[in-house]
């Protein structure tokens, strides 16, 4: 039987799975390796998950936390993620499809995107997704001001990767 923490994880994850899934894609150029990296966030998302005060929106919340995961992660060297296994109930969140195939315009934005620093993905990730500037430093731990200049750094840069 699942306890009230466990079901309301797993409501609240069934409901942001696409926002771990983007940041997936951003930080990983593989099926495997996007497998292996939405467990790890989902597993950082259970551990730390008793803590969440709900003094911000899951979604920010989990956007922070899977970041930071993906970051960690990928910052030294872009190595494999040793996963942990799980033996614990059998509650598993069900998968939505991710299509590869869709959306063949983002290919050359991805690749763009890929070439950028960890900091700089995260930063136009949570732009592209609508995300206000306050919502953006809160999550990243910078200004806003700090957020904004960088932002439009990061324009620049893509500007020229993809229009050489």
């Amino acid at each position: 039987m699942k306890s009230e923490l466990e079901h309301s994880f797993v409501k609240q994850l069934q409901e942001n799975q696409n926002i771990i899934h983007k940041i997936c894609r951003l930080y990983t150029d593989n099926e495997d390796a996007h497998k292996d990296l939405f467990q790890e966030i989902t597993i950082q998302l259970w551990k730390a998950f008793p803590k969440f005060r709900g003094d911000s929106k899951f979604s920010t919340w989990a956007y922070r936390v899977a970041l930071n995961t993906a970051i960690t992660l990928y910052r030294k060297t872009k190595r494999t993620i040793a996963t942990v296994g799980y033996e614990g109930n059998s509650h598993f969140v069900p998968e939505v499809q991710y299509n590869y195939e869709e959306e063949e315009q983002l290919k050359s934005l991805y690749k763009a995107v890929y070439q950028l620093n960890d900091i700089e993905k995260a930063l136009i990730f949570m732009y592209l997704e609508d995300k206000n500037y306050t919502e953006i430093a809160e999550t990243l731990g910078i200004t806003e001001v700090n957020a904004r200049v960088k932002m439009n750094r990061i324009k620049g840069k893509l500007k020229k990767l993809l229009n050489p």
